[in-house]
């Protein structure tokens, strides 16, 4: 493995709009990630349409630059033909590299789009080296890790992998596991993982009569830690922010790029530049996050709002939409404010247009005067609301129109040619190689003895460096053994315009047929209409711990799940007798969450439990397949924080060694109707029931134990739950379709699972649930999620 310190790591930008992204190209950025209109895991920014990237990719490449697209969100089954298409144009583009959360995406590019280069999301939730070389197997070439590692395990990762590795330097940070937060869904069909999110997270809450932000980090800023992350193997920084302004990306790109670029000695004094630099991006306090360590005592603060933008004030007074606060910052007409409520429900932002300072009207007020400024929004403020300010007058002041004629200028990078040239006869052969293809002509030509400087490889270098007006330059001319002749000057030039508009014509030809084919090949590789593979019906009931067991006595169930926890791999000897002879009955669920200190102890555990004849496990990250190396008979299940949301996903895990997949909790009606009449490949099992864990997350809540329920404005309830060192958020209403299971069946759904890990069994609540299953009725207390009201 090269030594990583060798070269300076890539500094990574967002841009949402085109803005900003003309703001990261302008302070420094050295790549440029952003989302289509589609498949982008910020559905709420602008995005681009392919047009549009096409010309910015050409805009980056004349400057040396990268541009990255993420196709990061999980794909429906009808999107399927649509993500082919989008694949198809951005191999043809030449795109930089796709940046993937789903599966089908990575099967889709592997083997029918080869020219695209696979970077593995943060929403892979890669947080291992078994994770790590997972990914290197698939043939990714890059993997962004996940936010919650420190910068020793960044280190330990890096000493196992050749992998290009990718982290979050800056921007803002997610209290859950990024990629498996079902928060935003569950409170209305606004999936994060489809880019949709409604950050509840920032919202206030309610814990024995204190109001709080109580999942609501504060922003990442490892300006002072660069040094320590580029020593860890990181070799590209990136800043989060594609809903951010291109005030915010320009801020934010130039102060790294100045700490990046600075010389040792002059380095403490830049960093507090730019800081400073960083401090008018109006974003949260900021946080070093775990970088530091797993237990960072400053990475979220419940009393601190979680709104991003400097803090001003709160409305002293509202009168038909007119605020007035005392501003503890200087303002400016043009400043652009945020009036944020004392509830949970999201603020109202406006730009400065008119002001009164004091009782006089003025285009700015210094900190501490007291201001009235007008909106059009009547009834919506009230006294005690925060004022925020969240952009200044002087903003990146590049418009729209003028980015798209700055863009309109790039053109495509030339295509490099090689040339071999021979001489045979009279007759010219030019043979011409670029990338897979080749041209090869033959030219008449008229010879004469050389007196003086006969025809060689430097004369004929100098003929076909000038490519015209095509699209190329030469890169390498091979002419060996050449007879000592002389070809007219104005032969070889007619004979280079002919050449270069052959190989021009075929460069154009031959994008659009390797386009066209293997656009071709991937949409009939798509699965058509047919049955599920036919099966037996079978019902699963998840426990948390082994004195649960004989649960499975029941004649209605067939399988029970346990977590593999150390407590149960420990207290399986005092059960081992009952379970002689049903060791297929039990499956182990391995926990999704598996950091490299807990990994060899889980491979030992697994490798027992296979010498004892276990032979069924589920799966919950990529990291957890490694276990298995080398054993075989094993029974591999993919539960839904492995998403299966499309066909083309259960695939990939069937290649990857699945044989049984489970169906994404978040899905809805039409989706799954839409899945099951797919003739899918393996066997589908659906969750039925469930207390689904909105947010996991490394982040300790501190003073909130799980006695009592935190408490939304709407009257919501969430229990908040600490267990090996994870904290989980679980909602007080469950998560059942047991009520639809005539449905269900009707659909194709053979597998179902009943989650009671939670409840356990045996309880009242439990009983209720093995009894609505029996009879196919609905569980009091609890919501279908996003079955019928479905999911953005």
């Amino acid at each position: 493995m090269s030594s990583s310190k060798s070269v300076k790591p890539e500094l990574l930008a967002p841009a949402g709009s085109l803005e900003a992204f003309v703001a990261a190209m302008e302070n420094g950025a050295d790549a440029v990630y952003c989302g289509l209109k589609d498949f982008s895991a910020r559905a709420k920014a602008k995005n681009f349409s392919l047009q549009e990237f096409e010309k910015m990719l050409q805009y980056a490449h004349g400057l040396q630059r990268r541009l990255y697209v993420t196709l990061n969100t999980l794909v429906k089954e009808a999107e399927l033909p649509a993500l082919v298409d989008t694949l198809g144009a951005l191999e043809e583009m030449g795109v930089d590299a796709v940046i993937l959360q789903d599966l089908a995406v990575w099967r889709l590019a592997r083997e029918h789009f080869p020219g695209l280069e696979l970077h593995a999301s943060t929403q892979m939730t890669v947080h291992n080296i078994a994770g790590v070389k997972m990914l290197e197997r698939m043939g990714f070439s890059r993997a962004v890790l996940a936010r919650e590692l420190t910068l020793e395990e960044i280190t330990h990762i890096r000493r196992n992998t050749r992998m290009e590795l990718e982290h979050f330097i800056h921007g803002a940070l997610c209290f859950c596991f990024s990629g498996q937060c079902f928060f935003s869904s569950y409170l209305g069909g606004k999936s994060g993982n489809r880019g949709r999110c409604a950050q509840p997270c920032r919202r206030r809450y309610r814990y024995r009569q204190q109001d709080g932000y109580y999942f609501s980090p504060n922003d990442l800023s490892a300006i002072d830690l660069l040094p320590q992350l580029t020593d860890a193997g990181v070799i590209s920084f990136k800043i989060e922010g594609r809903m951010k302004s291109a005030e915010y990306v320009a801020n934010v790109v130039r102060a790294y790029r100045q700490t990046l670029d600075a010389a040792p000695a002059e380095r403490s004094t830049v960093v507090r530049e730019a800081k400073q630099l960083l401090k008018e991006s109006f974003g949260r306090l900021p946080t070093s996050g775990f970088l530091t360590g797993t237990n960072p005592d400053n990475i979220a603060s419940p009393t601190l709002k979680g709104a991003t933008g400097r803090f001003l004030g709160e409305v002293a007074d509202e009168r038909g939409g007119t605020v007035s606060f005392k501003t503890r910052d200087p303002l400016h007409v043009g400043d652009r404010i945020r009036i944020q409520p004392k509830s949970d429900r999201a603020g109202t932002a406006f730009t400065i247009k008119t002001m009164q300072v004091g009782k006089k009207p003025g285009k700015k007020a210094p900190a501490g005067a007291y201001v009235s400024i007008p909106s059009t929004f009547k009834g919506v403020f009230k006294r005690g609301d925060a004022v925020f300010k969240v952009s200044s007058q002087q903003a990146f002041t590049m418009s729209d129109a003028a980015c798209r004629r700055r863009l309109e200028q790039a053109r495509p990078l030339p295509t490099a040619v090689d040339l071999k040239v021979s001489l045979e006869q009279d007759t010219l052969r030019v043979i011409g190689r670029f990338g897979q293809e080749e041209v090869g002509a033959d030219f008449p030509v008229k010879t004469f003895p050389a007196e003086d400087k006969p025809l060689s490889a430097e004369i004929l270098r100098n003929v076909f460096q000038a490519t015209g007006n095509e699209p190329l330059t030469l890169r390498e001319l091979e002419a060996d053994g050449l007879p000592p002749v002389v070809i007219p000057p104005s032969r070889l030039k007619e004979i280079r315009r002919e050449f270069y508009h052959q190989v021009g014509r075929r460069l154009a030809e031959g994008g659009e047929s390797h386009r066209r084919r293997h656009v071709q090949q991937a949409r009939q590789a798509l699965l058509g209409q047919g049955s599920p593979p036919a099966a037996e019906p079978r019902l699963t009931v998840a426990v948390r711990d082994l004195r649960d067991l004989h649960v499975g006595m029941d004649s209605d169930i067939d399988r029970v799940r346990v977590p593999l926890t150390p407590a149960n791999f420990h207290s399986l000897p005092k059960v081992r007798r009952r379970l002689q002879g049903r060791e297929q009955t039990l499956v182990w669920d391995i926990p999704f969450v598996l950091f490299d200190n807990q990994w060899d102890g889980m491979r030992s555990a697994v490798r027992q439990l296979v010498a004892e004849g276990f032979r069924q496990f589920s799966l919950n990250n990529l990291g957890h397949f490694p276990l298995f190396d080398g054993l075989e008979e094993v029974q591999l299940q993919t539960g839904f924080r492995l998403f299966s949301l499309n066909s083309q996903a259960m695939l990939a895990w069937q290649g990857l060694g699945a044989s049984e997949v489970t169906t994404y909790v978040e899905d809805d009606r039409d989706n799954l109707s839409d899945l099951f009449g797919r003739a899918l490949p393996l066997p589908v099992e659906m969750v039925t029931f469930a207390s689904i864990p909105l947010l996991t997350s490394r982040i300790s809540i501190r003073g909130v134990k799980g006695d009592q329920l935190l408490q939304s404005d709407r009257g919501e309830g969430y229990r908040v739950m600490r267990r090996n060192d994870l904290t989980e958020v679980i909602p007080e209403t469950d998560f059942s379709l047991t009520g639809c299971r005539a449905e269900l069946e009707k659909l194709g759904v053979r597998h179902f699972l009943l989650d009671l890990s939670y409840c356990g069994p045996f309880s009242p609540r439990g009983k209720k649930v093995l009894e609505g299953w029996r009879r196919g009725q609905e569980v009091g207390g609890s919501t279908r999620f996003n079955y019928e009201t479905g999911m953005e």
